[in-house]
């Protein structure tokens, strides 16, 4: 997948372009909808797939105070639209300025003069311009004048349940990673950096952990989950606690991981957790024999659901 930050610096004339515009904070079943019927029509008429988002995210310029947590950082989510098939991403920087730009600016300047295209994809609810001021309905009068087709793809539901990223976040937050990894098609991740913890995972417990700090992803519900963990080209199952561990006075939020049958020294390098299924909360046990005690039968019931689970392993 080709990549392009801001219109601007759009290299070459994009051949038919089928549009869909969007954040699509965690490239969930509902974008995928989208993006299926940008592929379909751009192979229709000979063209490509072309999928417009924005970095940062514009809640975090219109309003900061919210705090918005993401299920997907902006460069994974550039990898998952990659692995969908679509051909071209356009990022655009967004930014108070560019807020102001009316409805009527942003389809005949950035889209029409910038990008050209034959098709655009958007849901049925999607708002564009200076205060939301467009819709698709004003969306399909652009499309009629300046002679691109429109197609309003409904929200996607599953056993009656409207996939949302509100929704997803809200499921991870809660903890419950097994609805939101079905809505998301895939199971919920976060990756980081491996820095030092306190060393007790091997020394006291003889389950030496890989640590991860949080920073800007929603975080799950604090706890104990079975996970998939991908380190290099490698992928390997593990329990991971996401808390503070209160056992030994901890106050600072983070993952731990124990990955099974792994005895590398990974300092320093970047690995992606990926979460399947809560086993319990995170408690203060008496001491580190009771904890050992309680990690053992972690290990045990995650290498029970790593066995059952089917879900995809992404690169």
């Amino acid at each position: 997948m080709e990549v392009f930050v801001g219109v601007e610096n759009i290299q070459r004339p994009l051949k038919n372009p089928v549009l869909t515009i969007g954040n699509f904070d965690g490239v969930h079943r509902g974008h995928q909808a989208l993006f299926q019927k940008a592929r379909e029509w751009a192979s229709e008429v000979g063209g490509e797939s072309v999928v417009l988002t924005f970095n940062p995210h514009p809640l975090q310029v219109l309003a900061p105070e919210q705090g918005l947590l993401f299920i997907t950082p902006h460069e994974r989510k550039l990898e998952l639209i990659a692995l969908s098939g679509i051909d071209v991403a356009i990022v655009v920087p967004f930014s108070t300025e560019f807020a102001r730009i009316s409805a009527a600016d942003f389809v005949k300047l950035l889209l029409v003069d910038r990008i050209g295209p034959r098709a655009i994809v958007v849901g049925e609810g999607y708002r564009f311009g200076c205060g939301r001021e467009g819709d698709t309905h004003y969306l399909q009068q652009m499309g009629n004048r300046y002679g691109f087709r429109v197609a309003t793809i409904s929200g996607v539901q599953l056993d009656g349940t409207m996939v949302s990223s509100t929704l997803i976040r809200q499921l991870i937050q809660e903890g419950n990673l097994r609805e939101a990894n079905r809505l998301l098609g895939r199971p919920y991740e976060i990756a980081g950096l491996v820095v030092p913890g306190h060393q007790r995972g091997g020394r006291l417990l003889g389950f030496p952990t890989a640590n991860i700090s949080i920073s800007g992803q929603a975080p799950p519900r604090l706890g104990v989950y079975a996970v998939r963990v991908k380190v290099g080209e490698a992928t390997y199952g593990g329990a991971a606690n996401v808390g503070h561990n209160p056992t030994f006075g901890g106050t600072e939020l983070s993952i731990e991981v124990f990955l099974f049958d792994f005895h590398e020294n990974i300092y320093d390098q970047y690995i992606r957790v990926s979460f399947l299924e809560r086993l319990r909360d995170e408690k203060r046990f008496s001491g580190p024999d009771e904890l050992a005690s309680q990690i053992r039968k972690d290990v045990e019931q995650a290498k029970a659901i790593l066995s059952r689970d089917k879900s995809p392993l992404l690169p």
